[in-house]
């Protein structure tokens, strides 16, 4: 199949994108501005329904759990149409020893379609009128995934010139904000199957004129920096086979320098975004690290992912094994499967597959709250305009006062299944269900 794009237009409008910069209210990445999953200062909606405060819903042409991206008027998402591989045997809930009926857990919403595609469609951020769509077909065999998600879950990133999507098999597409294909690549051909126990999951990271991908599979395991202009290998880090990640790599600024934080199987390491030198180590031996670090002021603040992970503070700028030198705090047990945390005004927010949400101080990490409210969550929370958001995988999303008191602002229920982790930018909150794009705020 040769890909196809698919054009809209804007009334009245003719957008050219070029040499522009990112503003504070756009959200190029999933986890925001800064990769820390706090929106920019402005009025956001506390409060929904199916038929309140709804500026408009836009049907996919494909499902997925990737999140969408929102650069200057034009909101991003990438799905997969038609169904692929299941992996064989047993799929484990989440919710460990839980009805995944009554929490609020289910497959992923499929649309049904003869052959899979890998879609990435831009949408009108005002409108949500569809601006175009962009089809690849995969190549190779397609690995195979657990019941939750397919292999549109990798998020795009965007520097405002150039969207960048990439999928489980190991595809990777460069489209200008139009809609053009700018290069593509195959790493699954070029280094190995993508295989990893329930699928692809890491999303790709910019830094200055770099794309950064990791890729800590089961046949091989690298993290790999590409020319975001043309593809092209800048650097490229291999580690021994078998070593394992669903996370996604973030790149911030520590005392020494820029650092690439990476989440993997064992421990917690740092890289040079330069050159992929590795500065530093936490080890720490973990089944299945997926959620993803963020930094504020100079400390890393991680949940390692699986059962009851742990959580911790680590100050960045060490060198080597930094176990008993930059470890500020660490919290055995109780941080989430899945989801990622949030920092926001000094305290540490957290939600789990079981339905609980928590509150720590970011200085201490001594627990401030602990609310059961039900359902379950996947979905990393957000922060901004004084609230908190987190978004349950059965629809509902529980906005709470930010503070060291638990405080619920509202209880906002949709019809749906949402897994992906929610985006908010000039004063909307973005929300997606499997199959389609609600943008929340008038």
């Amino acid at each position: 199949m040769v890909p196809k794009v698919w054009f809209g237009w804007v009334p009245g409008v003719l957008v050219l994108v070029t040499g522009v910069s990112l503003s504070a209210n756009d959200w190029p990445h999933w986890r925001g501005p800064t990769s820390t999953g706090v929106a920019a200062l402005s009025p956001l909606p506390a409060t929904w329904s199916t038929s309140e405060n709804i500026a408009w819903q836009a049907p996919l042409q494909g499902s997925g759990v990737s999140s969408p991206i929102v650069f200057g008027n034009r909101v991003f998402v990438t799905s997969q149409a038609g169904d692929g591989r299941r992996r064989a045997g047993n799929h484990p809930t989440l919710t460990q020893g839980g009805d995944p009926t009554t929490a609020g857990e289910s497959t992923l919403a499929r649309r049904s379609r003869s052959g899979v595609a890998f879609l990435v469609e831009a949408f009108d951020r005002t409108s949500g009128k569809r601006l175009w769509i962009h089809e690849m077909a995969p190549e190779g065999e397609l690995p195979p995934v657990h019941d939750k998600h397919n292999l549109a879950s990798a998020s795009p990133v965007t520097d405002g010139e150039r969207v960048y999507a990439w999928f489980g098999t190991g595809q990777i597409v460069a489209l200008d904000v139009g809609g053009k294909p700018v290069w593509s690549k195959h790493l699954g051909k070029e280094y190995g199957a993508f295989d990893i126990n329930w699928g692809h999951a890491s999303s790709p990271v910019l830094f200055e004129d770099s794309i950064i991908l990791l890729c800590y599979h089961s046949p091989a395991s690298y993290i790999v920096a590409l020319d975001k202009r043309t593809g092209a290998v800048k650097w490229k880090v291999d580690k021994p086979a078998g070593q394992e990640s669903y996370s996604s790599p973030i790149v911030v600024q520590g005392p020494g320098g820029n650092e690439t934080i990476v989440n993997s199987a064992t421990g917690v390491e740092s890289f040079d975004p330069a050159t992929g030198k590795s500065l530093w180590t936490y080890p720490e031996v973990n089944r299945f690290p997926i959620p993803v670090s963020m930094v504020d002021n100079g400390i890393l603040y991680l949940s390692r992912g699986y059962r009851s992970s742990p959580f911790m503070a680590i100050r960045l700028g060490g060198r080597g094994d930094i176990t008993k030198s930059h470890v500020v705090w660490r919290v055995p047990t109780g941080g989430p499967y899945v989801s990622s945390l949030v920092h926001y005004q000094g305290v540490i927010y957290m939600s789990t597959d079981n339905g609980i949400v928590s509150a720590f101080d970011a200085g201490s990490g001594q627990r401030l709250w602990q609310e059961r409210v039900g359902g379950t969550f996947s979905a990393s929370p957000i922060a901004g305009d004084g609230k908190v958001y987190f978004v349950s995988e059965g629809g509902e999303t529980i906005v709470v006062k930010a503070g060291r008191t638990f405080g619920v602002v509202s209880r906002n229920k949709l019809e749906g299944h949402f897994v992906a982790s929610p985006a908010a930018s000039g004063g909307k909150v973005f929300l997606r269900a499997d199959d389609r794009l609600i943008a929340i705020g008038k």
